[in-house]
């Protein structure tokens, strides 16, 4: 079995989510970051195919979820944004020996242990690059490489061709794996209306049935 790890940046909870400010008040946005990292961990966790799971991250409440899921955490350029931060773990994995490195955000709650298997299950021998877009097909929610070091990520708001071309670059061909819980980010109310409709039994999806009364949901959130 190849020596895949997972890795996930978190960045300071306690300042998360800027972006969700009109619909979820600043006191109440850290728990919620919180709730859907733990998803994330836990879906990891279970997950088979992976030898190890890491967190890049300073954040003390983060720091603690990854003991209780059994994942390491380095803050080793954890605060030099989500690309610094994966590209340093991927870095260290590569010097380490490992054969690949499997990165994901802590915002994807509906993300499932079968979906990331899949992923893996997917990939090709070495040199290899797989791939699951986000909902619009802009975002990169997960990417698997072999080596861990394969190509230079450059995340971002319209990241998924530009990794696409990348990869083609260096010879490598793509593998393209639409996963629907892995596509949903939650970036924006948009996103989080439509999360909320979902109505899902995730912990981040407890939590906003829990808090709904205190946020400021947008009438209709974005269409699938």
């Amino acid at each position: 079995m190849d020596d895949i790890w997972a890795v996930v940046p978190v960045k300071d909870t306690a300042a998360a989510k800027q972006r969700l400010a009109a619909a979820v008040p600043p006191a109440l946005r850290q728990a919620f970051a919180l709730a859907m990292l733990e998803d994330v961990l836990a879906a990891l966790a279970v997950a088979r195919g992976l030898a190890g799971r890491l967190l890049v991250t300073t954040d003390a409440a983060a720091i603690r979820l990854a003991a209780r899921y059994g994942a390491a955490c380095t803050g080793e350029a954890a605060a030099e944004g989500h690309t610094g931060a994966v590209m340093a773990a991927a870095r260290r994995l590569a010097g380490e020996g490992r054969t690949g490195m499997l990165t994901l955000p802590g915002d994807i709650p509906l993300v499932t242990a079968a979906e990331i298997a899949a992923l893996i299950a997917a990939h090709r021998p070495p040199p290899a690059f797989t791939i699951a877009p986000s909902y619009d097909k802009k975002g990169s929610n997960a990417i698997l490489m072999s080596p861990p070091d394969a190509i230079p990520l450059r995340f971002g708001d319209d990241s998924f061709f530009p990794h696409l071309r990348a990869v083609e670059a260096r010879g490598i061909a793509p593998t393209v794996v639409p996963l629907p819980g892995i596509a949903l980010d939650i970036d924006n109310p948009a996103d989080l209306a439509h999360f909320a409709r979902l109505g899902s039994r995730t912990r981040a999806g407890l939590w906003l049935a829990d808090n709904k009364a205190a946020l400021a949901l947008p009438e209709m959130g974005r269409q699938t």
